[in-house]
């Protein structure tokens, strides 16, 4: 009877142990919006998706929310801009971006490459693309211009006047596709791109301010129950103008750029 009862416990850990894997494995393939993103825009001849804002509501259980802003070509290659609702993602999908606001987080280039690297928002496509501008030399310096008819994506791409062309070569040959690029550190020791740049800080003060008040982003103390990523909040690509249920159009289509 003895050795009945200590074989039923020793059942009992293995049975245990093997749903504790099961369940890491689990939250390992855990899916986020960006991936849904990527999945539903497959016909979009480019797409760049940037973290647009981020959060952690909640104390002793967190919920970690991303919006997003999503470029896409629209008619007559006229970039068109929508900014999602906030959308819940995985604790860990948040903290790997934690640095990259304002930035892209995935993005789609002409050829099909689609890239899930970290870089400064418009680069893939955009930035360099003689469609949109040509470099500029004045000074001894060459930077990056827009033409008219695209001058406001400078606005909607979140990143300090000017580019210049040596960083952008150094992201080219360098980081693109690679590993996330930040632009180097500015004289005042914060990155030129992304969360903590010097132009988040001033362009967002907001964000900050928030941040601030939680004391920073923290992890969660406990572990959430499993749940979907793709809860109510997250919403779906679709053909229409409003591409993301409950999200708005920063720009509108045809002529949204201006002339």
């Amino acid at each position: 009877m003895v050795n009945k009862i200590n074989r039923l416990i020793l059942f009992s850990f293995i049975l245990v142990g093997l749903a504790a894997c099961g369940g890491s494995k689990k939250r390992g393939f855990e899916r986020n919006p960006v991936d849904d993103m990527i999945r539903d825009m497959t016909a979009e001849p480019t797409f760049s998706i940037i973290l647009y804002d981020m959060d952690v509501v909640g104390n002793f259980v967190k919920s970690y929310q991303h919006k997003y802003r999503i470029i896409t070509q629209g008619q007559d290659s006229i970039p068109e801009a929508t900014t999602t609702d906030w959308m819940e993602v995985p604790e860990e999908f948040f903290f790997a971006h934690e640095n990259d606001m304002g930035m892209e987080i995935a993005s789609k280039s002409a050829d099909g490459t689609v890239s899930k690297t970290a870089s400064p928002a418009g680069f893939t496509n955009y930035v360099g693309n003689p469609q949109y501008g040509h470099w500029v030399e004045r000074d001894g310096n060459r930077f990056w211009e827009y033409y008219g008819k695209y001058r406001l994506l400078s606005d909607i791409f979140f990143y300090p006047r000017p580019i210049y062309y040596s960083g952008y070569n150094d992201y080219y040959t360098t980081y693109r596709g690679r590993r996330p690029y930040y632009g180097g550190v500015t004289s005042s020791g914060n990155p030129r791109f992304g969360t903590n740049s010097d132009h988040m800080r001033q362009s967002r003060p907001n964000f900050f301010q928030r941040r601030q008040s939680k004391n920073g982003f923290q992890r969660s103390t406990v572990s959430r129950s499993s749940r979907s990523s793709s809860s109510s909040s997250r919403s779906r690509t679709s053909r229409s103008s409003s591409r993301y249920s409950g999200s708005s159009s920063s720009r509108s289509r045809g002529g949204g750029f201006g002339k």
